[in-house]
C-alpha cells in the first residue's frame, strides 16, 4: 500500500526578533549569532499561546485545507517535548478543540525532537495495517532557554500538521529506515524545570554519531546495491535534517556525505583529497534549500524537520515532483532515524502550507518586549489586538487548563 503525507500546515507565533537586535543587547558580534548559527529571526509565543494552541491552529488550517472532516480523523497524535501536565496529554486538549469524534486513537508522544517521526512512522504504519480513516500527526513545541544563557539565541516556536494517508500527494514514504538508540545526557529538562539542561558541545557530537549511525545502517539497507563509485547522496534531491539552528544541518550534512562517499572506494578516492570543498558543494545544492525557514523561526523541536520539509515543497515542490528525497531526524537522549520519501506527483495541488504568508505578516518586537514575553511565560488570557491563531489558552481555573476561540468569552 502507498502510504505517506497528504499534506502540510504550518503555524508559527505572531511575534519575532531580530537576532542581530539581541546580539546588540547581549553585547556580542550580531554575525556571531546570524553567521555563526544560521539563525536571523526567532519566533516567540504571546502569553495566551502554549504547545496546544500552536497545535491546534495547525491542525484546524490543516482540515480546511484538505477538506477534511474531522471525523475522518482515525488517530491523532501529538509530538511534543514541552507538554502542559504530567498525565494529561496534549493531544487530548487538541481533540477536543478540533471538534473530533470519540472514534478517535489519541495519544503524546515524547522523545525530545525525534517524537514527531515517531508519530509520523506510527501513523504510517496505522495506515499501513488497511485502516479505513486518515491519521493526523502533530509535532508542536516551544523551545525555551533562560534569558541570557548560551542556548537563548536557539530559542523558537511552531508546529507542524501532517495528514497521513494512502493517497500521499505530499510525499511518498518508503517502507525501509535506519535507525540508532543510545542511553547519552546531551540534553534534558527535569520535572521541576522549565527550561532544559544542555550540553551543547556533547549533544552536537551526540548528533553527529547519531546520524553516522542511522545514515550507514540505511545505506548498507538500500536497493538496488549502490556500486564502488555510487553514493546514496546521489540518488537523492534534498536532504533535510533536523535544524535546531541552520549550522547544525551544515554539520550533519558534513558528516553524512563522509560517511556516504568513504563507503564508496571508488568515490572516495576522487573525492578525500578536496573533502571540505567537495562536501559545502553538495550542502549547497541538497540541503541549504530546506533551511530558510528555520533560520526566520529557530528552534521548534520536535517540529523542525517537518517545517523544514513543509517550506522545502512549497518552495521547490513542483520541481521535485517525482523525485527522492532523503530526511534525518534526531532526539536527544538519544533516538535517530534515517528514512527517504518520493515527493507526490501532484505535490502542487498541496504544496502551499502556509509557511511564506506567516512569515511575510508577523510583527517584530525589540528584545525589551521580547524579555517581557519571556518573562510572562504562559499565562494564559486574552489574546493582543495583532493575535494570529485561531485558539488561546484562557487560564487556569481549578487546577484546569482552559481553552476558547479569540473573542469568545470565557464561561
Amino acid at each position: 500500500m502507498t502510504v505517506g503525507i497528504e499534506r502540510l500546515a504550518v503555524y508559527v507565533p505572531q511575534y519575532a526578533l531580530r537576532l542581530a537586535d539581541l546580539a546588540v543587547a547581549r553585547g556580542v558580534p550580531p554575525e556571531k549569532l546570524t553567521s555563526g548559527l544560521g539563525v536571523r529571526e526567532m519566533a516567540i509565543p504571546a502569553p495566551c499561546e502554549d504547545v496546544v494552541t500552536l497545535a491546534a491552529t495547525a491542525g484546524a488550517r490543516l482540515l480546511r485545507a484538505a477538506g477534511v472532516g474531522p471525523d475522518e480523523i482515525g488517530m491523532l497524535l501529538v509530538a511534543t517535548e514541552t507538554g502542559v501536565d504530567h498525565s494529561k496529554p496534549v493531544s487530548i486538549f487538541v481533540h477536543d478543540l478540533l471538534g473530533i469524534g470519540p472514534r478517535c486513537r489519541v495519544y503524546e508522544l515524547k522523545h525530545a525532537c525525534y517524537a514527531g517521526t515517531a508519530a509520523l512512522m506510527t501513523a504510517a504504519d496505522w495506515v499501513r495495517a488497511g485502516r479505513e480513516r486518515r491519521a493526523l500527526v502533530i509535532a508542536s513545541d516551544i523551545a525555551r532557554y533562560e534569558i541570557g544563557s548560551a542556548g537563548e539565541p536557539t530559542q523558537g516556536a511552531g508546529a507542524v500538521a501532517m495528514l497521513v494517508g494512502s493517497e500521499p500527494r505530499a510525499l511518498v514514504l518508503g517502507e525501509q529506515s535506519g535507525t540508532h538508540a543510545g542511553n547519552v545526557h546531551d540534553f534534558w529538562r527535569p520535572l521541576d524545570r522549565r527550561a532544559a539542561i544542555v550540553d551543547g558541545r556533547y549533544s552536537v557530537d551526540c548528533y553527529l554519531d547519531a546520524l553516522s549511525g542511522a545514515f550507514g545502517a540505511y545505506r548498507e539497507a538500500e536497493r538496488p546495491r549502490l556500486g564502488p563509485a555510487e553514493a546514496l547522496s546521489d540518488r537523492l534531491a534534498r536532504l533535510l535534517y533536523h535544524t535546531p539552528f541552520p549550522k547544525m544541518a551544515m554539520k550533519a550534512h558534513r558528516r553524512l556525505v563522509e560517511v556516504d562517499w568513504r563507503a564508496a572506494p571508488e568515490r572516495w578516492a576522487r573525492v578525500a583529497p578536496r573533502l571540505d570543498d567537495a562536501a559545502l558543494e553538495a550542502y549547497r545544492e541538497l540541503a541549504a534549500p530546506g533551511l530558510e525557514a528555520v533560520a526566520r523561526v529557530g528552534n521548534t523541536y520536535t517540529a523542525s524537520l517537518y517545517l523544514c520539509l513543509a517550506a522545502l515543497l512549497e518552495a521547490e515542490g513542483t520541481a521535485l515532483a517525482g523525485r527522492r528525497i532523503g530526511l534525518f531526524s534526531y532526539g536527544s537522549g538519544c533516538c535517530a532515524e534515517f528514512f527517504t520519501g518520493i515527493v507526490g506527483d501532484a505535490v502542487e495541488t498541496v504544496a502551499d502550507a502556509g509557511v511564506g504568508r506567516m512569515l511575510a505578516d508577523r510583527t517584530f518586537v525589540d528584545v525589551e518586549a521580547y524579555e517581557r514575553l519571556v518573562g510572562a511565560g504562559e499565562a494564559g488570557g486574552d489574546p493582543p489586538a495583532d493575535f494570529a491563531g485561531e485558539f488561546v489558552f484562557a487560564g487556569l481555573r481549578d487546577h484546569r487548563r482552559e481553552y476558547r476561540r479569540p473573542g469568545v468569552l470565557a464561561a
